[in-house]
């Protein structure tokens, strides 16, 4: 099998991404609700698969913050945890890690797999619903605002 080791066999281009952003973004990344037993495999090994043609694949970078959704009928949030990497080709160990069809993802660090979940209906509840926010999604990351992430990880913590 042939390690991917660059954006551009991912099918991204290296020029793609902006190199000079300083503010974090925040995501959720999107599971069918059947995936949970894989989704914690691949919190502990600290990688994510991410496909070329999902949206914002070439916006995702190092110091973003991600929360992990299994979709409905489940619909609660189970993890959060901070990019360690933009996407990238796998490297042996993390193909290892992540055995699957996908040929690139990020790295994961500071992970936290919460033992309480928190349902997506909590936390709709506690934001300004104004702009969108919804409980389900199309597709596997989705951006997200800061107050709509800090107030999924307040509800986590247990924040009244």
């Amino acid at each position: 099998m042939n390690v991917v080791r660059d954006r551009s066999q991912c099918g991204l281009s290296p020029s793609s991404r902006t190199v000079y952003r300083h503010q974090v973004a925040y995501y959720i990344f999107n599971v069918g609700h059947d995936q949970a037993p894989r989704a914690i495999r691949l919190l502990h090994a600290q990688v994510w698969p991410v496909r070329a043609d999902e949206p914002h694949s070439d916006a995702l970078a190092g110091g973003d913050l991600i929360l992990v959704y299994l979709a409905a009928p489940t619909r609660m949030f189970i993890a959060r945890a901070k990019l360690a990497s933009p996407v990238h080709g796998w490297s042996a160990a993390e193909l290892q890690a992540q055995p699957g069809d996908t040929p690139c993802g990020v790295s994961l660090a500071e992970v936290e797999v919460w033992d309480a979940p928190v349902a997506m209906q909590t936390v709709l509840a506690r934001i300004d619903r104004s702009a969108g926010a919804r409980a389900d999604f199309e597709f596997g990351v989705v951006r997200i605002t800061r107050g709509e992430y800090e107030t999924a990880v307040s509800v986590a913590r247990g924040a009244p």
